[in-house]
């Protein structure tokens, strides 16, 4: 979606908004309220509602991270060569 707009961190942009959409869920999955998302995350309570509004670019990946660790997720970031027409950046995600 974000290549086919032509914008050049395409890879970075799609990373984010799909580590901000699995945040999302899990916020979600809990039923936390407003407030209770911002003591857990450590923002304040407007952010919270860019975060559950789907307004993932406004957060950096290294807080998107920071959000996982205080959601108790694991990340696991592997490195490997890149093959033409894949993607540089892919997130996976396990239940």
């Amino acid at each position: 979606m974000f290549a086919d707009l032509g914008l050049e961190n395409a890879d970075e942009l799609f990373t984010r908004a799909q580590m901000g959409f699995h945040v999302y869920t899990l916020l979600k999955d809990k039923q936390f309220k407003q407030r209770e998302i911002s003591a857990l995350l450590g923002i304040a309570q407007p952010e919270v509602s860019h975060l559950m509004n789907g307004h993932f670019s406004r957060f950096t990946t290294d807080k998107l991270l920071d959000f996982l660790k205080r959601l108790d997720r694991k990340v696991t970031i592997r490195v490997s060569p890149h093959k033409p027409g894949e993607p540089y950046q892919e997130v996976g995600f396990t239940p």
